[in-house]
């Protein structure tokens, strides 16, 4: 995938199967960002094919935007609405929901987020970890079952980085949640699968403590269990 100068992801082969917990691990510039693009159907890649519950991506791209929702590394980016309220009431709006049908799908994303007494909240004021927890009601108003996040953590500080991780415990009960991260430390418990990204190629893929195990220095991904007894003891939640 990619030109013919530069390729940003290759020989990339990889299922992810509904009610997945899946980490994609890989340092700056492994192409995390560019391959979420692409499984979201925002890039179309040069070669290859991408297929959706069995279907190609162009044939199923109106499926796709019903069923995956992207919550992106900088969360301002995705803030539309002037209140929290408004900015949840954006997708479904758009999705062509009925007004009664938008009520009831903010009304249920914001009590899933815990933002439900703060519709009225101004969203632009809102702290990182609360930004980012609005950004995924507004991906759960919109009915989708799939959630990807890239680097969720990002220039958060730890009660952020606790928010965050909440919500993704939270999302794992309610259906596939595919985050893209290079720190492992924060959130490794809560995968049920580890990929390691690497200069575009896909490294490892697996259970989490046996790609760990297998771990090339050269890939630019830290074994957080340096600091902790195993992969489910790897996060910043009590």
């Amino acid at each position: 995938m990619g030109n013919t100068d530069t390729t940003a992801l290759g020989g990339i082969n990889l299922d992810i199967y509904p009610g997945e917990s899946l980490v994609i691990a890989g340092s700056n510039g492994s192409g995390k960002t560019i391959f979420m693009r692409i499984l979201a159907g925002l890039l179309e890649p040069s070669g290859g094919e991408i297929l959706f519950r069995g279907e190609r991506l162009k044939k199923a791209a109106r499926a796709l935007r019903a069923s995956v929702g992207l919550v992106f590394q900088d969360a301002d980016a995705q803030l539309i609405g002037e209140t929290i309220r408004e900015d949840v009431a954006f997708g479904p709006k758009n999705l062509g929901f009925s007004k009664a049908e938008c009520i009831e799908k903010v009304e249920y994303a914001l009590k899933a987020m815990g933002l439900a007494d703060k519709g009225d909240y101004l969203s632009r004021r809102l702290s990182g970890g609360e930004k980012r927890r609005l950004a995924v009601a507004g991906v759960l108003a919109m009915g989708c079952d799939t959630v990807m996040m890239d680097e969720p953590f990002a220039n958060l500080d730890w009660p952020g980085v606790v928010q965050v991780l909440e919500i993704i415990r939270e999302l794992k009960k309610r259906g596939t949640v595919i985050i893209l991260t290079h720190e492992l430390e924060k959130v490794l418990a809560l995968a049920g699968r580890l990929v390691i990204l690497h200069k575009g190629l896909i490294r490892d893929d697996g259970a989490p403590d046996a790609v760990l195990d297998r771990l090339n220095g050269e890939y630019g991904v830290r074994d957080p269990r340096r600091s902790c007894l195993s992969a489910a003891d790897c996060t910043w939640l009590d």
